[in-house]
């Protein structure tokens, strides 16, 4: 079983109103990542993902972008403790 890895990002950009977050959940359940996403009040969408270091990096790539009708301008990306309380991925609110 590969190891599991975990990140931090906070997306900047038109990423709010834009379906952001229901679009990096869905893409999260397909790539088998937990973790959550949310609307920051600066902005901002926050999130944490772990899994195989594969899924992670492409839920990463994917948040560069987001969805069709964001405009990401910058991803910052730190490590994250692996937690093992996340078993899925859901929006926080």
């Amino acid at each position: 079983m590969p190891s599991t890895i975990s990140r931090h990002l906070i997306v900047h950009g038109r990423v709010q109103g834009v379906y952001f977050r229901a679009s990096c959940e869905d893409m999260a359940r397909r790539l088998g990542v937990a973790g959550w996403v949310r609307n920051r009040d600066d902005g901002a969408v926050e999130l944490v993902a772990q899994g195989s270091a594969d899924a992670v990096e492409e839920l990463v790539r994917w948040c560069h972008q987001g969805p069709r009708q964001a405009s990401v301008t910058s991803v910052e990306v730190g490590e994250a403790e692996v937690d093992d309380r996340l078993s899925d991925f859901r929006t926080r609110y």
